[in-house]
């Protein structure tokens, strides 16, 4: 196994799927639901039929909803914890179609659903077909593990129900690796939820037995759905439930024909999430350009010096938050471990150790902040005074009693300072007033202004 899996695409003729799929053969046999009766239905309808009902009526654009498979390879499921706390959109309001010019989403969720067994895999038999009612995206949750050594072992490492597609139709587990297999080439979109999805993650890790990859690595680098969509990526353990929502809602924007596809970087991650590195919008950031560093966790000073990888890392924690716009790592008072990076976590481990590459930006951090620091602290001193507080050399608040006055060197720095930040204010100068003029008699100008 060790073998196959460290060979490069070009040393490939087949990508992993491609494998996988000539490894398993085609299938022909699918259950008989009429023999099912109500098995596994105990609403006696399936969810979409349930929430149909529920949904806003009309639709702008030519899909009135969109099937959406969610399978789980090797997961914690952190990454539906974090889904159902979005809310730019909402899980709910995207199930009930509830925003104009996206279509209803008809999710297929193992915990979500209401149907169990073979009712809940009908919609996937469906889709292999080609008979589903609308088009479908499948999502991963979790890396794909190497299924071809699972077979040829007489195992398999993650299924996701039955069918009978053992020998003269027997039923066999099958693995949400062979679903997403015969559901790629149809689908309409590919998506990856979660850095174990996306570039393998801790699954992956140097050393694991299971020949994880992440879903690009295993559709191949040629791979585009059916509407010439690559595999998008969402990464992140777990990643932002409004990052995924909000990619999800562009995504079907552009099925529905209302719009370009999103703009994507070079690894399938949305640019305008993933353009920028933690650090450039973290909330401790200023004490790292003055130089000022935590020594252990609680300080409020900046992490990179008690191992936060943010200035290398693309991910926008800081600036949105992990729910409803609050908390998050660095927000919390965590360091950033790259979570969100295709190097993750191999590329950042012993982790919580200061970064080597930081040395050197800690260290001219600090010389130049040397001199910042001092210099901010005098200009916050004159600004948290009054005008009439410096003419009366006083300040009037009974909290600051026991605080001494500012001596007659700062005044005349504060002094020369004012001089300096009026020199360039055009307000001072004698200039005509505009927009004033004398008006004639007879209502004409003697001397107009044009």
């Amino acid at each position: 196994m060790a073998d196959r899996q460290t060979r490069t695409p070009r040393q490939q003729d087949r990508t992993p799927a491609e494998e996988l799929l000539e490894e398993l053969g085609p299938v022909d046999r699918y259950h008989d639901y009429e023999s099912l009766g109500d098995f596994g239905m105990p609403a006696r309808a399936m969810t979409d039929d349930l929430l149909s009902g529920m949904t806003r009526p009309g639709r702008f654009g030519p899909l009135e909803k969109v099937h959406a498979f969610w399978f789980a390879g090797a997961s914690c499921d952190g990454c539906s914890v974090a889904v159902t706390g979005g809310t730019t959109p909402s899980l709910e309001s995207m199930l009930l179609g509830a925003h104009p010019g996206i279509p209803r989403i008809a999710l297929h969720h193992p915990v979500l659903n209401v149907e169990s067994g073979a009712h809940y895999l009908r919609a996937a038999e469906q889709a292999v077909l080609g008979e589903l009612d609308a088009p479908y995206v499948v999502i991963l949750e979790g890396s794909i593990m190497d299924e071809v050594a699972a077979w040829r072992a007489g195992g398999y490492w993650s299924a996701q129900g039955e069918e009978p597609w053992g020998p003269d139709g027997e039923l066999r587990p099958v693995s949400a690796t062979e679903w997403i297999a015969r559901l790629a080439p149809k689908a309409a979109a590919m998506i990856a939820i979660g850095t174990c999805a996306t570039w393998g993650g801790v699954p992956a890790a140097e050393g694991n037995p299971t020949g994880a990859m992440s879903l690009m690595d295993f559709l191949g680098k040629d791979y585009r759905s059916v509407l010439g969509v690559p595999v998008v990526n969402v990464p992140g353990c777990p990643p932002i439930g409004d990052n995924f929502n909000e990619t999800v809602a562009a995504v079907l924007y552009f099925l529905q024909g209302f719009g370009p596809l999103p703009e994507f970087d070079e690894l399938g991650r949305p640019a305008w999430l993933f353009g920028e590195t933690v650090h450039r919008r973290c909330v401790r950031g200023a004490y790292y350009e003055e130089g000022v560093f935590a020594e252990e966790f609680g300080d409020p000073e900046c992490l990179v010096e008690i191992g936060c990888w943010g200035p290398v890392v693309n991910c926008n924690i800081t600036s949105r938050g992990m729910i409803n716009h609050v908390g998050g790592c660095m927000n919390a008072g965590g360091a950033c471990i790259g979570c969100t990076m295709p190097g993750f976590p191999d590329k950042f481990t012993p982790f919580y150790k200061r970064p080597p590459g930081s040395l050197a930006s800690t260290t001219a951090s600090r010389m130049v902040g040397s001199l910042i620091r001092p210099l901010r602290k005098f200009s916050n001193n004159n600004l948290n005074r009054e005008v009439r507080w410096d003419r009366q050399g006083a300040s009037p608040s009974a909290f600051s009693r026991e605080k001494s006055e500012p001596s007659a060197l700062a005044d005349v720095g504060h002094r020369f300072y004012d001089k300096v930040r009026r020199a360039n204010d055009t307000g001072r100068n004698d200039a005509d007033v505009w927009g004033k003029r004398d008006e004639a008699p007879a209502g004409g100008s003697p001397n107009p202004r044009v």
